[in-house]
């Protein structure tokens, strides 16, 4: 199971939500660049970037962190938050971005997943963002009717990487991710399923781990706080999962 360290930009700083509310903000580094650099010397294999502000605007807002990054560090980056049409994801790809993440388009405008997904296969991942089993968008300020596995179903032929699946009222809680909602999702579809929210310690990461069906977790407040040591996680979920 692949951990991503998570850096969430706003204002060009990284910073961390609770619940997803942008008047929640702790600001844990000035410089994004810096961090990343911190997590891929910690070991990491990929890089996990937000734009909450691009996420609420609809398009990119912390674009100049991001390029930093990604000339910074050597690992592969994925990136949600204001990516809704295909020459923003041609832009981000061609900036040398690993993976773009598309979340409120997979509910607004599906078929741009599935032209993106066909354009650039194994570079684009679906965010489902969640709260009480369903669909939020718009920087979760937006709730739809939507399931969260209806919605997963419905890329199953698209040809996606991944979908990223955040339990919203999880998210930058430090209560521990919804392991059973994950592994569920997982189950339901045959696309790797990537959990978010609330991973906030190493027993987390190794219950998610030993599920057997999930195959990534997104760990961003926990690392910040210190109550996930990124180096010694990596050690342990290299080591063979638990047999259930």
């Amino acid at each position: 199971m692949i951990l991503y360290p998570a850096i969430d930009l706003k204002d060009g700083q990284a910073v961390r939500l609770v619940h997803g509310d942008m008047t929640q903000t702790t600001v844990f580094n000035d410089d994004p660049t810096a961090q990343a650099r911190a997590f891929v010397d910690a070991g990491c294999q990929w890089l996990h970037l937000v734009d909450l502000n691009g996420a609420f605007a609809g398009a990119p807002v912390n674009a100049a962190p991001v390029e930093a990054i990604l000339k910074a560090c050597p690992v592969p980056a994925q990136l949600g938050g204001g990516i809704r049409d295909m020459a923003t994801i041609e832009a981000w790809l061609d900036k040398g971005l690993a993976r773009v993440i598309l979340g409120t388009v997979a509910v607004e405008n599906p078929d741009l997943v599935r032209q993106a997904a066909r354009a650039f296969p194994g570079q684009v991942a679906v965010g489902l963002d969640a709260r009480n089993g369903r669909v939020a968008t718009r920087g979760w300020a937006e709730e739809t009717d939507l399931m969260v596995t209806d919605l997963a179903r419905s890329f199953e032929d698209a040809g996606i990487a991944a979908i990223i699946y955040t339990d919203i009222l999880r998210d930058g809680a430090m209560k521990g991710p919804n392991i059973a909602a994950t592994a569920d999702l997982a189950r339901a579809v045959s696309i790797p399923v990537i959990a978010s929210g609330g991973v906030s310690s190493l027993a987390d990461l190794t219950a998610l781990r030993d599920t057997g069906v999930i195959a990534g977790a997104i760990s961003g407040r926990a690392l910040y706080d210190g109550a996930l040591d990124l180096a010694q996680a990596l050690r342990v979920l290299a080591e063979p999962a638990a047999q259930a």
